[in-house]
């Protein structure tokens, strides 16, 4: 690994502490550095703040060091435009550095190029695609919503061994540890919204709640097509407290119309779309959440929801939680629902899992979209 690489995944890393706290901007790092040493450093920290190349620019001199001369590595190509705050590009040239080292283009239309165009006509020597792959697997989030208008789908279930994700009673807690529900609540923080279809309020009758402590707080979202949600639900309960999202059909809030009027008067939203295969119209849900500017909607259950988003492709990435325990028998729940195949050859096929153990669980992660 060369020294562009080595200030560039350090601005990797700087860049992944703002999950959950900069969306729908991007996770974004830099760091500043001269003549191979790093003076500054800085990460995009919350929405509405300072940018990560300001922020490293404060600290370098905020340390005492000449930021002039510099070297510059960003993940992202700096803005070019005023939203919440200034252009980086100004604030870059006005510091009078010398070299500005981005990892990937920022797709953004008010961006895309023009950031790089400015500082190479201020004078400025643009060194692109160092360490890319890393950087739009950071960014994929943002850049799926940048380039198709849609969130980013991430389809998780925690399971047992032989693949159930419930008894035959459908008892379901707990299948994973302590410490992978943990982990749950921490990718939830980074999440928009959290959905279930209406059979896991029925059953389990959940929260959907972030309790990290860390990140964001998401939307629940209830996938209803027949708006069949309890209104003694403790989502329903705790609406006034933590957003709820009620998505349904047209036709069924047209004849569930005082149900629909019974949830909006608590305070819930009920958003009402086209039928689909199965219930929901799901690509049309995420268009109206890419409307939204959502950047990544987590999918927890139940087994037809989950099966619903992967066989129609709108999944980008599955987080499966895999417990060491072996329920055995026939009618325990299967963790995925969806039409079976015949052949072996006609199963979906998936890439290669990233595997991680979490006490005595595996947490197999598979990326399904390249966006």
């Amino acid at each position: 690994m060369d020294m562009h690489e080595v200030h560039m995944q350090l601005a990797l890393d700087l860049a992944e502490r703002g999950w959950g706290y900069v969306e729908p901007n991007p996770m974004v790092g830099a760091v500043l550095v001269r003549e191979g040493q790093v003076i500054g450093q800085g990460w995009h920290k919350a929405f509405g703040g300072p940018h990560a190349e300001v922020e490293a620019i404060a600290d370098a001199r905020a340390a005492g060091h000449e930021v002039a001369g510099s070297t510059l590595y960003v993940s992202l190509e700096p803005c070019c435009h005023t939203g919440k705050t200034p252009p980086c590009t100004k604030a870059i040239v006005e510091a009078k550095i010398a070299t500005v080292v981005a990892a990937v283009t920022d797709p953004f239309e008010k961006v895309r190029g023009k950031g790089l165009a400015q500082l190479r006509q201020a004078g400025i020597e643009v060194i692109t695609d160092i360490c890319p792959e890393p950087a739009r697997r950071l960014l994929r989030a943002y850049l799926k919503l940048r380039t198709l208008g849609r969130p980013w789908v991430i389809c998780k279930w925690a399971q047992t061994l032989d693949g159930r994700i419930a008894t035959r009673t459908g008892h379901s807690r707990w299948i994973s540890s302590e410490a992978s529900r943990q982990r749950v609540h921490r990718i939830r923080g980074g999440c928009d919204g959290v959905a279930v279809g209406v059979k896991t309020v029925l059953a389990d009758d959940p929260m959907l709640t972030n309790r990290s402590g860390a990140g964001r707080q998401p939307t629940r979202v209830v996938l209803d097509d027949m708006l069949g949600t309890p209104l003694s639900s403790r989502l329903v309960a705790s609406a006034d407290k933590t957003p709820l999202l009620m998505a349904t059909t047209i036709n069924a809030a047209a004849q569930a119309a005082a149900q629909v009027q019974a949830l909006r008067g608590r305070g819930i939203e009920v958003l009402e779309l086209p039928a689909g295969p199965g219930g929901i119209d799901l690509a049309a849900l995420l268009d109206e959440l890419g409307r939204r500017q959502w950047t990544r909607l987590l999918i927890e259950g139940g087994a037809t929801v989950l099966g619903s988003f992967i066989g129609q492709n709108l999944a980008d990435e599955l987080n499966v939680f895999i417990a060491p325990r072996l329920l055995g028998g026939r009618e325990g729940l299967p963790c995925i629902q969806w039409p079976e195949a015949d052949r072996i050859d006609q199963a979906k096929q998936l890439g290669p899992p990233e595997v991680e153990r979490i006490e005595d669980d595996l947490l197999m992660t598979f990326t399904l979209s390249q966006n």
